[in-house]
């Protein structure tokens, strides 16, 4: 029903099932892993009107677990790719093993779950990096001919 693959490893296939509408995948070693895509197989279906919220589960350093929404997907979207940054967050120098989990829910519910936060820090992250990219500004008068360098005009990434 569900499949979990994980950059430079064998797709995992079989969830454990916990409850009736909750099911995970191990990720061991969780902290060399950047680039996870969780997929629904192509002879699953959810009911019309459900989806499947998609969570993180990783311990801190007094490995207590946190639960974070990632995303979720539906039958109009089969596949999510998810990246991590784990130089981000406050995690165990043993390895460990983290969870991958999906949890079944009415659409409706499923929207109303979906991360803000991450969308926030996403924005902030973006005006950052647009401002610290603009502090090296020049004008076109200022610049002196390189074959070797690209050129980006700001206001191309600013609609971007």
């Amino acid at each position: 029903m569900f499949g979990c693959l994980v950059a430079g490893r064998l797709v995992q296939a079989a969830p454990q099932q916990v409850a009736v509408f909750f099911f995970f995948f191990f990720l061991p070693d969780y902290e060399n892993i950047n680039h996870v895509v969780v997929f629904i197989f192509f002879f699953f279906f959810f009911l019309e009107g459900m989806g499947g919220s998609v969570y993180f589960c990783y311990p801190d350093f007094f490995f207590f677990f946190f639960f974070q929404l990632l995303g979720f997907v539906t039958n109009e979207k089969p596949r999510k790719g998810f990246f991590f940054f784990f130089f981000f967050m406050n995690l165990p120098q043993t390895p460990t093993v983290a969870q991958i989990g999906f949890f079944f829910f009415f659409f409706f519910n499923l929207a109303q779950q979906t991360p803000v936060a991450s969308a926030a820090f996403t924005q902030k992250m973006l005006d950052n990096f647009y401002n610290f990219a603009s502090s090296f500004a020049v004008t076109q008068a200022q610049m002196t001919p390189n074959p070797s360098e690209a050129f980006i005009p700001a206001n191309v990434v600013l609609k971007w």
